[in-house]
Order: structure tokens, then sequence, then C-alpha cells
């Protein structure tokens, strides 16, 4: 049988085969320069596609080493993917990041770089094993984390001398109030009145914790257009933290898990609310066949959309709201366009686009973790357009966004001025007219 050796060495040299076949598409125009949140940043080239593209290539061809200065400039990509949209090639950049950190994370052949990668990890690594992988988990915690938060222990552990400063600490300032109750989910949600059909619901992992209330208004919205919602608990993960950091087998067995979940429904559709998760759950299905699942994977914003409204009333909403457009929402799945269609159903809503919205937010999966400087950077640009635009609501349809952009209005906030960040669907089920 062969060696685990054996076994890297092939992945390290599938990889490389990959990446050159990919790579070899960019002829290094540049037109994805403009468009790149690193670059605009650090102006340095191996900070833009083209540059990450031309070190990659170097790797892979083996004329330059996989040392740390080339992973820094690899990790520092937040694989927003503004430079495929630019691209006129259709250079799948997405493909080549991911490919590029697997190729790294399968090149530390030796058991004692493994074990320093880990250390690494820590705190991370804890949580994606525990809970990320088994997101049911969350539901438990959740009176834990709500005593945690009311008793103050949340604030007080920022203040502490050997918390400052740290991933855990930066963690801790992004955890947002979470729900007093604990909700266990229903395997089924009755369709309201005459039923169209039926769907599943993706849960995702973070959100089962802190955004519960946009799982439900999706619930409560679909209901009432006469769609019965079934949300199977075997569901886990969507797996996009781990191909993103090159973890592709561990990816690959979450999509199967999740394919193994949803397979014996009799569903119109799998409906996510975080665009992230359903553009890595569309974007799996389309390239591996096999991890293909029983029914079409729609963000609900596109769901929702092609819906019949006509029976459906609001209440009028006289409020600015601005519309946050998510990377993966814009870039990958190309709907941007969808939440601002969606909430033109209300009466008297003002619906404006916030600026920039090209640009990442700097959230990016666990980015705001690994590289704070620019992702706060990156943060506080969307908040200067925010509060430049005076209005209420900011809603966007991702949830790693809205917690990164939720945590930099705080300080508005202390000086009174109150912007809620919500998901479309949320205010859409709270302006429903329902008798």
């Amino acid at each position: 049988m062969p060696n685990q050796n054996q076994n890297d060495d092939t992945l390290i040299e599938s990889a490389r085969a990959n990446l050159l076949a990919e790579a070899n598409h960019c002829v290094s125009c540049g037109l994805c320069l403009p468009h790149c949140p690193t670059y605009r940043i650090t102006l340095s080239e191996a900070d833009s596609p083209r540059g990450r593209i031309a070190m990659i290539s170097g790797v892979a061809n083996e004329r330059i080493p996989m040392n740390d200065r080339f992973k820094l400039h690899i990790d520092r990509c937040l694989t927003c993917r503004a430079c495929e949209v630019a691209c006129p090639n259709h250079v799948a950049f997405g493909r080549i990041i991911d490919e590029a950190r697997s190729l790294v994370s399968v090149s530390s052949v030796h058991l004692s770089e493994k074990e320093v990668d880990q250390k690494k990890r820590g705190l991370r690594a804890v949580l994606e094993h525990v809970f990320i992988a088994k997101p049911s988990r969350f539901d438990l915690i959740r009176p834990f984390i709500r005593l945690f938060q009311i008793t103050g222990l949340q604030a007080g552990l920022q203040r502490l001398g050997f918390v400052k400063g740290t991933p855990f600490a930066l963690l801790l300032s992004k955890l947002p109030s979470v729900h007093r109750y604990r909700y266990k989910w229903r395997a089924v949600y009755p369709a309201v009145g005459v039923q169209r059909g039926a769907v599943a619901l993706f849960l995702g992992c973070v959100a089962r914790l802190i955004d519960t209330e946009t799982n439900l208004a999706a619930i409560f919205v679909l209901n009432h257009l006469g769609y019965t919602v079934h949300v199977p608990r075997t569901q886990t993960c969507c797996g996009a933290l781990y191909q993103h950091s090159g973890r592709m087998d561990e990816a690959k067995a979450l999509i199967l898990q999740n394919k193994r979940a949803f397979a014996d429904l009799k569903i119109d559709a799998i409906i996510s609310t975080a665009s992230g998760c359903g553009a890595h759950l569309v974007e799996r299905s389309a390239q591996q066949p096999l991890e293909s699942f029983s029914a079409p994977v729609m963000d609900i914003n596109q769901f929702l959309v092609e819906q019949d409204w006509s029976e459906v009333s609001f209440a009028p909403l006289p409020k600015k709201v601005a519309v946050h457009d998510p990377c993966t929402l814009r870039n990958v799945l190309r709907a941007a366009s969808l939440p601002y269609q969606l909430l033109s159903h209300i009466p008297e809503i003002e619906v404006v686009a916030l600026a920039g919205n090209h640009q990442c937010c700097g959230a990016a999966g666990t980015y705001f973790l690994d590289q704070p400087e620019i992702a706060e950077s990156l943060l506080n640009e969307k908040i200067a357009a925010l509060t430049r635009l005076h209005a209420r609501y900011l809603v966007t349809s991702n949830i790693g966004c809205a917690l990164h952009i939720a945590s930099g209005l705080q300080h508005q906030k202390r000086q009174g001025c109150v912007i809620e960040v919500l998901h479309p669907v949320t205010l859409l089920a709270r302006q429903m007219a329902i008798p």
C-alpha cells in the first residue's frame, strides 16, 4: 500500500498541474489591478491577481521557492474574486488561489511542520473541529454564550492585558449579542394556506448561533408564500472555510455529508440565506458532479425574486435602507441586483446602494482574524460610506459581512448614530402585513 508521503506527492503533482493549466490563461494585461482590494492598499504587484498568478506559476514550475514570503502574499488574498469579473480572459482566479493554498497545505510533509501549523491555528482549530464541522452543537451552547455576555465576561475578557491584541480578543469584539432563547429546529415547517411546493433550508454553521432571526425570517416568508420548509438535522458546515484554507479533503467530506442530508427530500430547491455558503455549494455542485445535490441550491434572494407576490401586502417603511453587496453575491453568483428588487415591494422605502460596493468589506470568512490590518482598513471605508448616507438600516446577504460591518458600527452607536444591520429577508418578514 502507498504510504502517506507517496499520497502527498501525488496530490502535490496534481495540484501543480491544475495550477499551471488555469494560470496559463492569464495574459498579464493588468485590467484586474484596480479591482483588487489588497493591491489598492499595498500598491505591491505581489498583492495583485496578476502578481499572485505569476508567483503561483513560478512555484508550480519549481522556479521559485514556496517560502514564507510566497505564503504571505497568497494569504493576503481575500478571495473576493472581483478580478474574475474584470478579467477579459475569464481566468478562474478563485480556483487558482484555492489550489495554491492546497499546494501549500499538502507540501508540509514533515510531521514537525504540521504540528507547528496546528499550534499556529490554535483557537481556530478547536472551533473548527468542535463546532464548525458539527454546527448543531452551536444550538446547545447558545444559553451559555448568552450568560457569558449578560454577566459582562465578554467585555471583561477583552480588557485583560494577556488577551488584548490577540486573535481571541478580535473574535470577542466581533461576537454580537446572542438571543436569550434556545431554539430547537423542527424538521418540517408546513406551508401556510395553499401549498405551492417544498424547499429545504441550509442553516449554515455560525448563523445557527448568532443569526437565528434571519433563518426564522426565511422560514416565515417561505411558509407564507406557500412553501413547506424542510430543515434536515444532519446538515453541516458548507465547507467554504476549509476550501479557502487549502484543506480540500475536509471541504469535500462536508459537501458529501450535506448531499446525504438533503438527498431523500422531495423539494424544489435548497435555500441558503448566506451568499458565502450558497456560492460555495453552487460552485462545488457545478464543478464536481459527484458532489451535486438532489435539488438546485439557490440564494434566497434569487428564489424569492422569482415568486408571485401579488397576494402579499407590506406595511410601509418610510426609511432609508442602504444595501451592501457581498462579494460572493456580486462576483460569484452575479446576483447583486436581486436584494434591490425584493426590497422594492415595501411601500415608501428608500433603497440606496452603499458606495464602494465593488470593493470587499474585509470580512472574507476568517480573513479579519488572519489579516486584521487590511481587514480593518477595508471596514473603515465601508463605515465612512455608510455614515455619510444617514441610513436607518443596512441590509447585506452574507452573515460574515453583517458581523464585520456591525462591529465597525459600534463607535457610531456610542455617538448616537443607530444603524441596524440585517438580512433583506428579515426586513421583508418584518414588513409583511400578516393577520
